[in-house]
């Protein structure tokens, strides 16, 4: 094993937790699981890979992460979802890297993203690469709800084995999870106070369309590369019409 913190985030995963803590199993020698009050088997599951389980319920993603990485007793850490998995070839460049004493405070990883078991290549869904390895004195999440930034004293090197996104579990999936982070974002702009105009909007859902869909070649993945594109767009759309609602309502709702 290597001296390094894998850190899982959790909520209701049964279907995921399983496969992502048997991804690092015997890896690293420290997992972490903080786990937001999961009602099903996550914690039971959970409990046989590791001793190290926190509950505490999500505030503000950033916050929320910021404290779990702050939980870890190695200098370097892993962040995982529990829709995620390490592949052989990514331990392997893990241990190597964190071995050579490397110059760098934290590394990007490509993310093998999948809809059901369609792997999206386009569409700027690949390489779609994520900060997930890091000293964890030298990064920190802005604590905001939704689309937290990342910070880091230090430079940026980037590994080049994948970690295996199992996204969403559908396309049903997909819009709800669509429909979550579009409540966040409009309250994190009411909160904010954040001007926006309706045109300002069409634009940005057609641009986002465009982009996606041709400029980022998402054709290339057929039907659900059109789906992807068009959910991109909608995703603006929606976060629109759901921050007017709050100003109209003047108040945010009680989504966490």
């Amino acid at each position: 094993m290597i001296n390094l913190s894998v850190v899982i985030l959790t909520k209701n995963e049964q279907r995921n937790i399983r496969a992502c803590l048997e991804s690092v199993k015997g890896f690293a020698d420290e997992i972490i699981v903080v786990d937001d009050e999961s009602t099903d088997k996550t914690l039971e599951i959970a409990r046989e890979y590791t001793d190290k389980i926190i509950v505490r319920k999500m505030d503000i993603e950033g916050r929320h992460r910021n404290f779990a990485y702050a939980k870890a007793r190695n200098s370097w850490v892993l962040s995982l979802d529990a829709d995620e998995r390490l592949t052989e070839e990514l331990k392997k460049e893990i241990n190597k890297t964190i071995q050579e004493n490397t110059k760098y405070a934290g590394f990007t990883i490509p993310r093998r993203n999948y809809i059901g078991n369609y792997w999206v290549r386009y569409g700027g869904w690949y390489p779609s690469p994520q900060l997930k390895l890091f000293r964890k004195d030298k990064f920190r999440y802005e604590e905001v709800s939704v689309h937290p930034r990342a910070f880091m004293d230090g430079p940026c090197g980037h590994l080049k084995s994948d970690i295996i996104h199992y996204s969403y579990k559908d396309l049903e999936d997909f819009l709800h999870k669509l429909n979550n982070q579009t409540t966040r974002e409009a309250e994190k702009w009411f909160k904010q106070n954040k001007p926006m105009r309706l045109g300002r909007f069409i634009w940005r859902t057609i641009d986002r369309f465009i982009r996606t869909y041709i400029i980022k070649k998402g054709y290339k993945d057929g039907f659900i590369g059109f789906v992807v594109a068009f959910y991109a767009g909608l995703y603006q759309f929606i976060s629109y019409l759901k921050y007017h609602e709050l100003i109209f309502r003047g108040e945010t709702s009680e989504y966490q």
